[in-house]
């Protein structure tokens, strides 16, 4: 299968070569896009999926189209991403940017305003767009620069059925059943039982990771039911949240590791057996989780939590969005072939959600290997996702656009493959944090939130973190706010009061 899927790749690759041979190299519009690995990555068929792209692009705009693909890795892409835009002649014509970036930027003019352009486009006026109430809250001062193709989505915490059977408990509905489950885990299985990428997010919404400690607090800026702002990691509620931490991290139930983990190492630690729970995205990665557990030889069975008796929903973040810079020299016809077309409920919308054919999906008979010991055999005309790459007996669930997310349908007459694609783990995943989950609210930026907040957000992820460690008590721990961060916050906060 694997050289099949290379010899399709090759064949896309030599396709695509002669489709543009009729285009002359004078006539080419070049694209330069600044992505993270939510688009399937250069080890993942990338190349495919660019030529593909081209192919379709180059024939809307009756000339040869090139797309230059800048991805850093997953972890590292904010960082690259702020090195890169810190010097406007390396600016790409494309960027995608999570809310906080997204609101300093625009209001420092990175961003192209795509109001009136989206108000125009074939995309909104399709009939086919569901995602009104989305894009009214990615809005700034009623403008809009940045397009989103899906909600944001969120983290729902799963827990091992299998270490639940072992226990002999159900799932917890209170934080006392969940604590006292954590405490069984530790001592059933002799490990801690969570570990995840650090104890605090280093963006919005900073706290999805650990919803069940963090509760109904949330270290960042918040506005008050007066309209009043706030800083919320000053509040009582915080210091509650990081005492509930530090406890957690003392009894043994979350690993110091959380300190240093990436996603990938918080990941395996779940897939390899040493953790029990882990909260993670809705939907697509419950399938993910699944097969990546039976794929190193564990139960793939899980348990999507609902939020605690008490506890607020879970947090449905801003969804990243494709920004145009200011840089772009047709920053019009870069949101006609890349922007309006992501969502046309064709082939272009085929691609971004399930990436090449032959080399991400297809309908052609066939025998995929689902699992390390799992063979699956489908017939001529049946949709399917192939197998991963770069992951042995796991299969493709999406491309960028996940399609249980998406802010548009498919048009009508054009196969949806959805109802073919979508397991159930990751229907009924989705469905549980779509029941219960609230949508984070965009900080407007000031020039004193752009210049103070990435020194404020240092100061407060160290003390986090020390709490977290023990190393220093919750009261020391604002002692230590106080003498490093108060005066920085007391000036955001009197910033984002003088807009009301």
């Amino acid at each position: 299968m694997k050289k099949l899927v290379s010899l399709a790749l090759a064949l896309v690759l030599c396709l695509s070569v002669v489709s543009f041979s009729a285009f002359a190299e004078e006539d080419t519009i070049k694209i330069t896009m600044m992505v993270d690995t939510t688009v399937l990555d250069q080890n993942n068929g990338r190349d495919a999926i660019e030529a593909r792209w081209e192919e379709l692009a180059s024939a809307k705009a009756g000339k040869k189209v090139d797309l230059e693909i800048i991805q850093p890795d997953h972890s590292a892409y904010y960082d690259v991403m702020q090195q890169r835009m810190s010097n406007k002649e390396d600016w790409p014509d494309l960027v995608l940017l999570s809310s906080t970036y997204y609101a300093d930027y625009a209001a420092n003019g990175v961003l192209w305003d795509m109001t009136e352009a989206w108000e125009k486009s074939e995309t909104l006026n399709s009939g086919r767009f569901t995602g009104q109430n989305v894009f009214e809250g990615l809005k700034i001062d009623g403008k809009l620069y940045g397009f989103a193709p899906t909600r944001g989505n969120g983290c729902v915490t799963y827990i091992k059925k299998e270490w639940l059977d072992a226990c002999g408990l159900e799932a917890p509905t209170t934080y006392d059943e969940y604590y006292a489950m954590l405490k069984a885990f530790a001592e059933k299985f002799n490990t801690t039982p969570i570990a995840h990428a650090g104890f605090i997010g280093g963006e919005a919404p900073f706290v999805n990771y650990l919803p069940e400690f963090y509760q109904d607090a949330y270290p960042y800026f918040v506005q008050l039911e007066d309209g009043t702002w706030v800083d919320g990691f000053a509040q009582d509620n915080m210091k509650a949240a990081l005492q509930r931490l530090q406890d957690a991290v003392k009894d043994g139930l979350i690993d110091k590791t959380t300190l240093t983990n990436t996603t990938a190492d918080a990941r395996n630690k779940f897939y390899d057996g040493t953790t029990g729970v882990f909260t993670y995205w809705a939907g697509t990665w419950a399938t993910n989780l699944k097969t990546n557990l039976e794929a190193n030889g564990k139960d793939g069975e899980l348990v999507a939590l609902k939020p605690l008796e008490g506890l607020p929903p879970y947090y449905d973040r801003v969804p990243p969005m494709w920004c145009i810079t200011t840089a772009c020299k047709d920053p019009q016809l870069v949101f006609d072939l890349f922007i309006d077309t992501m969502l046309d409920g064709g082939d272009m919308q085929m691609l971004w959600t399930y990436g090449a054919e032959g080399v991400h999906w297809s309908k052609s008979a066939g025998t995929v290997l689902a699992g390390t010991d799992k063979e699956v055999t489908y017939e001529d005309g049946q949709f399917h996702m192939l197998e991963n790459l770069e992951k042995a007996g796991t299969l493709y669930t999406k491309n960028h656009i996940d399609p249980m997310l998406s802010l548009a349908s498919f048009a009508e007459g054009y196969y949806d493959p959805k109802a073919d694609s979508v397991k159930p783990e990751a229907m009924a995943s989705a469905q549980l944090f779509n029941e219960n989950s609230r949508l984070a609210s965009i900080v407007p930026a000031t020039s004193e939130l752009s210049e103070l907040n990435g020194d404020l957000t240092q100061i407060k992820a160290q003390i986090v973190a020390d709490i977290a460690l023990g190393n220093l008590s919750v009261e020391d721990g604002y002692k230590q706010f106080e003498a490093e961060g108060k005066e920085l916050s007391d000036i955001i906060v009197e910033s984002l009061n003088a807009l009301n």
